[in-house]
């Protein structure tokens, strides 16, 4: 029985073999597969690493600060950061140079997680980037850091364009409504023109009946 042909670099391309869209989620899942074999049940997620590894390398982080270095939403951090909070893998605290905003650093059983799982994450790297020949390597993680740091400066931008758009839309909402002014509001009277009086008619005389001729 004849080996059914692998599939390699010889293979033929497919109709989204052109999608860099298609072919980054295909990638991202087998990345996501390796690293799941390499670190194993229970350990910590590829995102709750990063967000590890930002936090033990400054310490009093905030939920915006690690948006930037993580390069994860914000809605999805925020929910990220919760759940590792309620596991204790993070402890949260009051900003010391704000008051209004909230920083976490690394718990006990944080540090024990990272570490743990440091060594497994980077076995699953060695394995994602053995899947390119070694003169190729350096490149795709250029590429990859480019195409991460501009996609981010996009986000960037249009989370501050609307920003500014509501913000000027609640200045408008606060400044009260001008009143309309009494002369549109309320319509003024019609002058009545001074018209010079008519003279009278004088009446009509009376006709006077001739007396009609009576025949001889």
């Amino acid at each position: 029985m004849a080996k059914a042909k692998r599939k390699g670099a010889g293979a033929a391309k497919g109709p989204l073999d052109g999608s860099p869209s298609h072919l980054l989620h295909r990638v991202l899942q087998i990345a996501l597969d390796v690293y799941a074999e390499e670190t194993g049940p229970g350990a910590v997620t590829q995102r709750q690493f990063a967000v590890l590894t930002a936090v033990a390398e400054n310490e009093g982080l905030t939920q915006t600060d690690l948006v930037r270095a993580t390069g994860i939403d914000r809605s999805t951090l925020a929910d990220l950061v919760a759940r590792m909070l309620s596991k204790g893998l993070l402890a949260r605290e009051r900003s010391a140079t704000d008051a209004r905003a909230n920083t976490v650093r690394l718990s006990e059983a944080g540090r024990a997680a990272l570490e743990a799982a440091r060594p497994k994450v980077e076995a699953a790297d060695r394995r994602i980037l053995s899947m390119l020949p070694g003169t190729k390597r350096q490149g795709f993680l250029k590429v990859l850091a480019e195409m991460a740091r501009h996609g981010e400066a996009e986000a960037e931008a249009l989370e501050a364009k609307a920003a500014r758009k509501a913000e000027k839309a609640a200045r408008k909402a606060e400044k009260p409504s001008k009143p309309a002014k009494a002369q549109k509001a309320e319509k003024k009277p019609k002058k009545a023109k001074d018209k010079p009086a008519k003279a009278p008619k004088p009446p009509k005389a009376e006709k006077v009946k001739k007396p009609k001729k009576v025949a001889a």
